[in-house]
């Protein structure tokens, strides 16, 4: 007996396209955590090592951007692979739900990493503080 290809198809191989779409939208928030992070490592490392006159207000908020960027991009990671496998299952369903908490943690967490980003170049540049 002689079979054919739709009935050696898995219910993976079936949406082919949309879990390789998937992995390519997993992998970008990969390269978005990696960089929150990184920026975060890159402010904190400059404000230690290019400032001649240490602020201890400066100090404390390039350590909280530091800190604050590890821990958003670890969050990040975490929740963007539970959203990878999720949307895996949901594809082979056929259903799709969009990623409203991820999307909402990474954007109000960037906000208030940008607020103190802000405020540690307000103290450090003496625009205020003085």
């Amino acid at each position: 007996m002689k079979e054919t290809n739709i009935e050696m198809q898995t219910i993976d191989s079936k949406y082919i396209q949309q879990h390789l779409a998937n992995e390519r939208t997993y992998l970008a928030w990969v390269r978005t955590c990696i960089t929150i992070i990184g920026v975060g490592f890159l402010i904190t490392n400059l404000h230690f090592t290019t400032l001649a006159n240490k602020i201890i207000i400066g100090d404390f908020l390039a350590k909280i951007i530091g800190l604050g960027s590890i821990f958003v991009g670890i969050i990040s990671l975490v929740l963007t692979t539970i959203s990878y496998f999720t949307k895996g299952n949901d594809i082979n369903q056929q259903t799709f739900k969009y990623s409203k908490l991820l999307v909402i943690f990474l954007s109000i967490s960037l906000i208030l990493i940008f607020f103190v980003f802000t405020a540690y170049y307000l103290f450090v540049w003496g625009l205020i503080g003085k």
